[in-house]
């Protein structure tokens, strides 16, 4: 099984309404919020606008089988986050192949990059895999953090 990552902070459009996705947020939290505290900082808080972006775009990228922040969007990362109602600054972080979330998150942790997102100064988490016929079932993560 091959897994990767990447992350962003601050092309075709795919619908997001294909394929199969659920929000991880609620088994996510803990990790990063141990990982959080282990360090000093604040805990995060569910936030139902970033579940919702980080769904579509899992989802977005399970339909393309393809691993990119700009699949199906054809505009900017705050864009795209502000269409989703999350309170900015945010930042996303992204991953592939990983098969629960435990081996997600550990991956972002272990990424200098995604690292520094989730230990950056947000309050909000949303967490959500998605997977589709389309590219194999393979699942796509995404993690979004906001203000």
């Amino acid at each position: 099984m091959t897994a990767a990552i990447t992350g962003c902070r601050s092309t075709d459009i795919l619908n997001p309404d294909d394929g199969q996705a659920r929000a991880e947020t609620d088994a996510a939290l803990p990790m990063v919020n141990l990982l959080r505290q282990s360090r000093g900082l604040s805990s995060l808080s569910r936030s139902r606008p970033a579940e919702v972006a980080a769904i579509a775009q899992a989802k977005r990228m399970a339909r393309a089988g393809e691993m990119s922040h700009l699949i199906g969007f054809n505009d900017s990362f705050g864009a795209r986050m502000k269409g989703h109602g999350v309170p900015l600054p945010a930042a996303e972080n992204i991953a592939a192949g990983q098969d629960s979330v435990e081996r997600a998150v550990q991956a972002w942790i272990d990424s200098k990059r995604h690292l520094d997102n989730m230990t950056g100064r947000f309050n909000g988490l949303g967490v959500a895999v998605a997977w589709d016929s389309a590219s194999g079932n393979r699942p796509y993560w995404a993690m979004v953090l906001s203000a």
